[in-house]
């Protein structure tokens, strides 16, 4: 699966990147359908401590899929957006399947 990593005004380490990719491809392996996923990471200049945001779109054959997170890492966005993610395949995977 292809993944297109964007961070805004910052450059995402490797370590970050393996990460996303690690939660991408757990995503992948419960929808074949899913083609590529593109993910924005920016840091938003508030005086909160969530600033941290993680934009994930997962591109799906008719579909597109988004989350869009806010946490105090880059990492626990991540896990949000996936999470978030994984729910909207299974309600995608169930409709398309009539139950």
């Amino acid at each position: 699966m292809n993944v297109k990593i964007n961070s805004v005004h910052f450059k995402a380490d490797k370590k970050l990147e393996a990460f996303i990719n690690e939660k991408l491809e757990k995503l992948h392996a419960l929808f074949d359908g899913v083609i590529s996923s593109e993910v924005i990471l920016k840091m938003d200049n508030t005086d909160t401590r969530e600033n941290k945001i993680a934009e994930v779109r997962l591109l799906i054959k008719g579909y597109d899929l988004f989350a869009k997170k806010e946490a105090t890492t880059f990492e626990a966005a991540i896990d949000l957006a996936a999470e978030a993610l994984r729910k909207q395949i299974v309600k995608h995977k169930e409709k398309v399947r009539g139950v």
